[in-house]
């Protein structure tokens, strides 16, 4: 129970630090989306390398990324593309079709975890997961109106796929610690782009926010969701992580004045709502357990 709790808190706080990226990103000036996913990639790689080798040492951090085989890979992999297809899917589409596409994440990592692993999900979950997927089309449906792209809203419900497999193996191989495998997906995003871009100057204003995107925005996040995702059953994980879309108009606003619309402050409700009580229902059930298995006596 402990170990859920302090997974759905690490889980959250990802979800909180990824939701700054769109208040960063509007203050940068450079158009060229390689550029982005280059320098963000490259800021993430350093911090996560730089936290692995404080806290482990150079030669445990050697061994953890020895030690995280194919699911490591796999995660890399996944986590490499969304990473990289979020960006490039921004300079196609709309923010609205990816934060909607974004919505799918629980349904499809509940899905995955059923058809795979045998990974049950409550009819709560499952109530909670529709009623996001709700709050989300609310929010956005004010701005669903423009031309839809189909590379922008392809890139966008890839993004949606490799995080919800993320997170199903994440937690199928909770054995196996993460930290190295985000490591390598910056790593690899970094390589692409890099053989992608027509040049890497960006003006010093840029290259600080790209350290910020990179550092704090990506490379925590990550560090924060693969170390909580590991605790808790993959929906529910992914399901805590739709915060993300809820909290991000909120800082565009207070850092850039934007005021969100009517639609967007009513689904955003719906959706930390539904979070909120389900979370709320999640931790009842489990203290309802630990207290009948306490021996007569014992509370």
């Amino acid at each position: 129970m402990h170990q859920e709790r302090r997974g759905a808190l690490l889980v959250f706080g990802s979800a909180a630090v990824w939701s700054f990226g769109g208040a960063i990103a509007r203050f940068l000036e450079t158009s060229d989306s390689w550029v982005t996913v280059f320098w963000r990639s490259v800021f993430a790689a350093a911090f996560l390398l730089g936290f692995m080798l404080y806290r482990d040492g150079p030669a445990t951090t050697r061994k953890l990324f020895i030690a995280m085989g194919l699911p490591g890979v796999g995660v890399a992999l996944c986590f490499a593309t969304a990473s990289t297809c979020f960006v490039v899917a921004l300079s196609y589409t709309t923010v609205a079709n990816v934060l909607l596409m974004q919505a799918g994440v629980p349904l499809i990592a509940a899905l995955l975890g059923f058809v795979l692993f045998r990974e049950r999900v409550s009819l709560a979950t499952w109530a909670a997961i529709a009623t996001v997927i709700a709050g989300v089309a609310i929010m956005v449906s004010a701005s669903l109106g423009g031309a839809v792209s189909p590379i922008g809203d392809g890139l966008a419900l890839l993004v949606a796929v490799v995080f919800a497999c993320a997170t199903v193996i994440t937690r199928r191989h909770s054995d196996v610690a993460m930290m190295p495998a985000v490591c390598l997906g910056t790593l690899i995003a970094a390589g692409v782009s890099g053989g992608l871009v027509g040049h890497f100057a960006v003006s010093g204003a840029d290259l600080g926010l790209l350290f910020l995107f990179g550092a704090a925005n990506l490379g925590l996040g990550m560090a924060l969701f693969v170390t909580g995702a590991r605790l808790l059953p993959a929906a529910l994980a992914a399901l805590i992580g739709t915060a993300e879309p809820v909290l991000g108009p909120i800082w565009v606003w207070l850092i850039h004045g934007e005021l969100p619309g009517a639609r967007t402050l009513l689904g955003g409700s719906v959706v930390f709502l539904a979070l909120l009580a389900h979370l709320a229902w999640q931790f009842h059930q489990q203290g309802r357990a630990a207290d009948n298995t306490l021996p007569p006596g014992a509370a």
